[in-house]
């Protein structure tokens, strides 16, 4: 039996682990040192365990112990130490998140036939990579409240089956897509019925639907959207699915616009609501642009924060990859990030993929002396892991790209990396796009180039103002870059855009049937903004605030240059307020 003093100590080192957690008393505590007892484990490591659970694990809820807490912990352990049991009996199985990509060429188990050995298909010290950190001793517990909002990720949302799409699947999420729009113009501009653009009528009404390219552009795919070619998709609820030509008035206004907003752009794919009447001459004549209805301001959610917090600040550091210039795979300017970051210490280090880009022309050649997932371990989890025993407190997040050969999931939206990247309870990974608050602060991330792509495909058309709305010092509607972001946040959508431009196909691998995971506002989101909103662009790099949401595009390490974002606590006044960023020099 083991003496009262232990299990005291135990409590006691409990307690203090779990002092800034809501629900945590002597019941739990108690419950809490059997486990350490009967699993073998420390109480820091045990709270690791817990915390990682409440971020990967939906069942777990927010960050209050409850009556299913120890259950949750009890569970998590035994699967542990099942999965434990069986890996010795074998050579471990590492690379199972890869094995449908080259998992040969990688340097990671493919699948074989059980009568056949393995041998020479994992070199031994591979394993030593895979290990969790958790004996390290200095870890402490975080300063932030950190909640991913996807409470599918457990799930298995992200893991989808893709190159299995149906046709009738896809036309229903675009379908979708415009009747959802429908429902939030009618609602915002008291519209009591919207029409339908293919019917002839002798009055003016009021319709949504899809900017597209006539067939005949959209078949030769090198043709950019221009007035020629310009047609409006109806829903088949609200004009059969119908295509019809779409033309301006000479006098054409925008209704609810930005002051000072000369233009309006449109792209393929944007859901766009307009006023105007087909008069029978085979097109739609628009008279009247209806601006789409904003998205309401973020507002801090008291809910998520401890609730004896009283310093709610924080600072990131954003970096998006490449990594390592195209004549090297060196990783010079990564290496020096380190340093920089190793001396500020952030609170948390948001990483953007590609980690290890399939478009390096040394990895396209196979002009490498190890496999990408060894390149992967020592460039970066090693290196982070050195980090985060410099700055204990620290957290860090990795959201891949669809360029990264690492990944097991190749289209957009893309699910997380393998949990085998990680095996640190601070080393958190997230889905490509993702969406997640710290201390009630939302952000929005997406490794996609999608500033690039509207620019590129975006046609600006010239119009009249009507009711307008009064913009701050810092946004007068003319911002060529502010107004890109606005795409994103008036379409409510990571990548509006459809069909993805040919030429840049290879940069998306767009899965249309999951879109939904591309929303910005989920179904549960009530339809408030984002606070941030970060969005890698090979464009010049910026931080903008876009009606109340900031905006940041941290270019790429291999331009040397980052982002760094501190908040400053809640308070008075709007949470914009508050946010400063700073996008520059890696090493400043």
């Amino acid at each position: 039996m083991q003496p009262a003093s232990n299990i005291t100590n135990l409590t006691e080192e409990l307690a203090s682990a779990f002092s800034t957690t809501p629900g945590s008393d002597d019941a739990f505590l108690q419950q809490c040192a059997g486990l350490c007892k009967t699993f073998n484990i420390s109480p820091i490591d045990l709270y690791y365990k817990w915390e990682s659970l409440v971020i990967s694990n939906s069942a777990a809820g927010a960050r209050i112990i409850n009556k299913d807490t120890v259950h949750a912990i009890r569970s998590l352990l035994q699967s542990e130490l099942t999965k434990a049991a069986k890996a010795s009996s074998k050579r471990p199985d590492l690379n199972r998140a890869v094995r449908g990509r080259g998992a040969g060429i990688l340097g990671l188990a493919p699948r074989r036939n059980a009568g056949f050995p393995e041998i020479g298909l994992v070199k031994p010290a591979l394993g030593d990579r895979f290990a969790s950190s958790s004996d390290n001793r200095r870890a402490g517990p975080s300063k932030v409240s950190f909640q991913y909002q996807d409470d599918e990720v457990s799930k298995g949302k992200h893991s989808y089956r893709y190159m299995y799409e149906k046709i009738s699947e896809r036309s229903e999420v675009l379908d979708d897509r415009i009747d959802d729009f429908g429902e939030l113009v009618k609602e915002h501009y008291g519209i009591s019925e919207l029409g339908d653009p293919s019917a002839s009528t002798d009055d003016e009404i009021f319709i949504v639907g899809r900017i597209t390219l006539d067939s005949e552009s959209s078949s030769s795919g090198a043709v950019k959207l221009n007035e020629a070619s310009l047609c409006l998709e109806s829903s088949r609820m609200m004009g059969s699915g119908v295509r019809v030509p779409l033309k301006f008035g000479p006098h054409v206004k925008v209704r609810s616009g930005l002051k000072g907003m000369s233009g309006f752009g449109l792209f393929p794919g944007a859901i766009v609501a307009l006023k105007g009447k087909n008069g029978g001459g085979g097109w739609f004549l628009a008279s009247e642009i209806l601006t789409l209805p904003p998205l309401k301001p973020s507002h801090a959610n008291p809910s998520v924060l401890k609730p004896d917090s009283r310093d709610t600040s924080f600072s990131m550091v954003i970096a998006s990859g490449p990594y390592t210039p195209d004549a090297d795979l060196r990783y010079q300017p990564w290496l020096t990030f380190l340093q920089s970051i190793k001396s500020q210490k952030p609170t948390l280090v948001l990483l953007i993929g590609p980690f290890i880009d399939s478009n390096h022309p040394q990895l396209k050649s196979g002009d490498i002396d190890e496999t990408p997932v060894d390149m992967f371990f020592t460039r970066f989890t090693e290196n982070l892991r050195d980090f985060l025993d410099v700055s204990p407190d620290s957290l860090v997040l990795l959201i891949p790209s669809v360029r990264d050969i690492i990944s097991q999931h190749v289209v957009y939206p893309q699910s997380e990396l393998g949990a085998e990247f990680s095996k640190d309870p601070r080393i958190l990974l997230l889905p490509n796009p993702c969406q997640f608050s710290v201390n009630g602060i939302n952000f929005a991330v997406s490794s996609v180039d999608v500033l690039f792509h509207l620019r590129k495909e975006e046609l600006v058309k010239r119009v009249e103002e009507v009711d307008t709305i009064a913009t701050g010092s810092e946004d007068n509607g003319t911002d060529t870059m502010a107004n890109t972001c606005r795409h994103l946040l008036q379409q409510r959508s990571f990548y509006p855009i459809f069909p993805v431009p040919v030429d840049l196909s290879h940069e998306v691998n767009l899965d249309v049937s999951h879109s939904k995971s591309l929303d910005l506002c989920p179904d549960d989101s009530a339809g408030y903004a984002p606070d941030v909103l970060i969005v890698p662009s090979r464009l010049k790099h910026f931080s903008k605030v876009v009606d109340d949401t900031v905006a940041i595009n941290p270019s790429f390490l291999t331009k040397g240059v980052s982002a760094t974002l501190k908040f400053d606590g809640h308070g008075a006044g709007p949470t914009k307020s508050r946010i400063t960023v700073n996008v520059g020099r890696a090493a400043e």
